[in-house]
């Protein structure tokens, strides 16, 4: 698939700064424009952030000096780049080089290939990242802060895979300064890793994506993506995300939206990429992936929170998602949770080109 570059332009990054409260949610409309206000029906944006949590949540600074260049190949990713000091460019597979400065952001939602460099160059030509163990370098030409959620097993949200590949941006931090605060709390967060690293590490990469693509959507009032403000298919997603235990039928949400059981499917598809069957088992075993991640309840307590009668049941379409059982998805998610924290966080020791992760 050709990548797609998305870019936009705003005012000049400034650091410090304070966070000066959140702006507000945006309401999502099928027309694609986004403004700020109360929310109208369901939020598909929060739906896509929370979908990716349930992988691994990492973050990492890369330094560079002289001539260098990153090539990353299409990954089970959705990640970012901020260039916090000096300057490089932005290499897509078929797009023209993008110039970065300080402040600007990239972001590959869906993992797509793309590279960074300190000249225009192609994607081909450039060296592929590979893993660093290098400290932090205050005296480097360059430097990024970078974030990702690892999806080791599950798919990338419906929404994520139909924004372009790559979006660059430039943020408006004198407008909205909460993605600089965030930038300032994730680089602290890495520098002096402690107890609770586990819980702030996602939480600020769940706001650092939402916030990038706040800025985005906010530049590209007219571009066309994806949205849910059918009040009727949103009142559906409400009650597919607040009940994923509910014995939930295609009639049943077709009447809970309004419409016939045909209408309902199609404009469902329409506006959310999936049939309303296939969105529904995709949302309660993702909500299955976040139990067995945050909890320990008993497997058969986990089925039934999501909308399964049986272990087995519950189990034989946890593998068909995911392609491993809900057991050694658990196993394997403490145990790289162990492994991170018993001693220091896993990027924090590989600093320089841990990017070839994102």
């Amino acid at each position: 698939m050709a990548s797609t570059t998305a870019t936009c332009d705003s005012t000049n990054w400034r650091p410090g700064g304070t966070y000066s409260g959140d702006p507000g949610p945006y309401e999502l409309w099928t027309s694609g424009s986004c403004r700020r206000g109360t929310l109208s029906g369901m939020d598909i944006l929060s739906a896509a952030i929370s979908s990716v949590r349930i992988g691994r949540a990492e973050a990492c600074w890369v330094t560079k000096s002289g001539s260098w260049g990153l090539r990353y190949p299409t990954l089970d990713v959705s990640g970012f780049h901020i260039l916090v000091r000096g300057s490089g460019w932005l290499i897509t597979a078929d797009g023209p080089p993008r110039a970065l400065v300080p402040g600007d952001v990239v972001l590959t939602s869906s993992g797509a290939a793309h590279g960074l460099s300190h000249a225009p160059s192609r994607l081909e030509q450039l060296p592929p990242a590979v893993m660093g163990v290098d400290e932090r370098n205050p005296a480097a030409d360059v430097e990024f802060l970078c974030g990702a959620y690892w999806l080791d097993h599950g798919e990338i949200h419906p929404y994520l895979r139909t924004l372009p590949e790559v979006i660059a941006i430039s943020p408006d931090y004198e407008h909205s300064p909460q993605l600089r605060s965030l930038t300032d709390l994730l680089g602290a967060d890495l520098s002096d890793a402690g107890p609770g690293t586990r819980a702030t590490r996602p939480a600020l990469l769940d706001l650092m994506l939402t916030h990038i693509l706040r800025q985005w959507l906010e530049q590209n009032r007219d571009a066309e993506w994806p949205a849910t403000g059918d009040p009727a298919i949103a009142t559906a997603l409400r009650e597919i995300h607040a009940g994923p235990d509910k014995p939930w039928t295609v009639q049943q949400l077709s009447e809970t939206a309004g419409m016939s059981r045909t209408a309902f499917t199609r404009r469902f598809t329409e506006l959310v990429g999936k049939p309303p069957r296939t969105y529904l088992i995709t949302w309660r075993l993702t909500h299955a992936a976040h139990l067995l991640r945050e909890s320990r309840a008993p497997l058969a307590a986990v089925a039934r929170k999501v909308g399964y009668s049986t272990e087995f049941a519950f189990g034989a379409a946890f593998r068909r998602e995911y392609g491993i059982s809900p057991g050694r998805f658990r196993d394997l998610a403490h145990a790289t949770e162990s492994a991170e924290h018993g001693t220091a966080p896993r990027f924090t020791t590989r600093l320089p080109d841990v990017s070839g992760d994102l």
